[in-house]
């Protein structure tokens, strides 16, 4: 057998496919639920996974109002951010970050983003993330399919 005849596919711009998904986010936990995304926004889950190329899919999140947190964690965890000013370490909880204006969207992408990359591709992955509150969704003409996201690993 040649063993020269076999190549690793690496997968570029051109040769990606990227499909439209939707992810019903009802009754599921905040952490994993944003797991699966990042795999999904990474393109793990495909078989040409390239780690230096956008190779994921767009996924559409819909009900992220309808996420769930297990025990205290609402008003227990605390998310920290700093102003760059002495004395400016702001804390907040997903209780005041949800109940926010469009509070459901940063919470979500707070989320996902400490999943990605920390560089320019991972927040060209986060650009492919669309969170909704609601069913409803701006996206029919991409005529994205809907995946159970607990048959995923």
């Amino acid at each position: 057998m040649d063993t020269l005849s076999y190549k690793t596919i690496s997968a570029n711009k051109a040769t990606v496919t990227k499909e439209w998904v939707i992810v019903d986010a009802t009754d599921q936990s905040l952490g994993r639920l944003g797991a699966k995304v990042a795999k999904l926004l990474r393109g793990k889950y495909k078989p040409n996974f390239t780690p230096h190329v956008d190779c994921g899919d767009n996924v559409i999140i819909i009900n992220a109002d309808k996420v769930n947190l297990t025990g205290n964690k609402w008003n227990d965890r605390i998310y920290l951010s700093y102003t760059g000013y002495p004395g400016g370490q702001r804390e907040i909880t997903p209780a005041r970050l949800k109940a926010r204006p469009n509070g459901d969207d940063k919470l979500l992408r707070k989320v996902v983003k400490g999943m990605l990359p920390k560089n320019k591709l991972g927040a060209k992955l986060l650009g492919n993330m669309y969170v909704y509150s609601g069913s409803e969704h701006k996206h029919a003409a991409q005529s994205p399919k809907l995946i159970d996201i607990n048959s995923l690993k």
